[in-house]
């Protein structure tokens, strides 16, 4: 296959969208794209959004911050990071973010190599709407959680402990 076959352009509104764990995600790149080198995703995610503390096993994971407040906690660190920030975070370090400020956060996240691409879209709902969900639509039931905490394994993800702030 040529080089030039190769090239993969998207518009600002093009990818592939879902909602995940109550944010909008949209797949820019995938390792089907990128002979699995890594991913890309865009995602906006609400104020007081945090996911579970966990590891990554498989890959390491960046964050570029275009609008919003994002707190990391990293290892034993605790990172304020604005718009405009970066943040590299090794596979095996176990790290949660949380959502702050007055307003949602939008992001760009990669992940090297790709393939947490997937866990994300399976456990996803996929969405044309590229909006918020609504609350109602959040499956952060005991049924949704239980489903991540039987997906996390398949994607050498471990989960070891609540969200920030979560009791």
């Amino acid at each position: 296959m040529s080089v030039l076959n190769k090239i993969h352009f998207l518009k600002r509104d093009e990818g592939r969208s879902f909602w995940f764990l109550g944010t909008l995600m949209t797949l820019k790149v995938s390792g089907e794209t990128t002979d699995n080198a890594f991913s890309l995703i865009e995602q906006v995610a609400p104020v007081g959004f945090a996911p579970p503390r966990h590891v990554h096993h498989a890959e390491d994971e960046t964050f570029y911050i275009l609008e919003g407040e994002v707190t990391y906690f990293a290892g034993e660190k605790t990172i304020h990071a604005p718009a405009g920030s970066f943040i590299h975070l090794p596979r095996d370090v176990p790290h949660s973010f949380r959502v702050d400020g007055s307003a949602p956060a939008h992001l760009l996240q990669s992940t090297y190599p790709a393939g947490l691409e997937n866990f994300f879209i399976e456990l996803g709902v996929p969405t044309d709407d590229l909006v918020l969900p609504l609350p109602a639509s959040l499956d952060m039931t005991q049924q949704g959680v239980q489903k991540l905490l039987e997906l996390a394994p398949k994607y050498q993800l471990e989960i070891v402990g609540p969200p920030p702030g979560a009791s």
